[in-house]
């Protein structure tokens, strides 16, 4: 018994997420897909335009296949939703003829999430400006 308890202490103490951090990165995951999805504007990814909605769709699947390397909303953005897995080649957003990589404009999405300025999960906040 005494055995049990030791183990399962030290167990619970490894180091990792909590369930409320995971909990915490699968909220902000699943606003920043949100957020992409309904921003109407348009991704190239390799060379080729893609409207918000496909591009949330391929966030997805590259969530869905490479999850483990999200643990964070900044792990999913920096690993997941600014670059290409195949080519490397960084993914651009353009928005109100606005074009940036998407690493920045979602890492802004995010840190507008985080500090309260959306209104509401749904609302899409304006994209940043070059160099802010």
């Amino acid at each position: 018994m005494k055995l049990r308890l030791v183990l399962l202490t030290c167990f619970l103490a490894l180091p990792g997420l909590t369930l409320a951090e995971e909990d915490t990165a699968e909220r902000e995951i699943q606003y920043l897909l949100q957020y992409v999805q309904k921003s109407g504007c348009d991704f190239n990814r390799n060379g080729s335009a893609h409207d918000s909605a496909d591009a949330a769709d391929h966030l997805r699947l590259k969530y869905k296949r490479g999850n483990r390397y999200a643990d964070s909303a900044e792990n999913f953005i920096d690993h997941l939703a600014s670059e290409s897995s195949w080519t490397g080649k960084t993914y651009t957003v353009t928005c109100a003829g606005v074009t940036q990589p998407s690493g920045e404009w979602l890492h802004h999405a995010l840190a507008n999430y985080r500090s309260g300025l959306t209104q509401a999960k749904s609302a899409i906040p304006a994209p940043p400006t070059p160099g802010h």
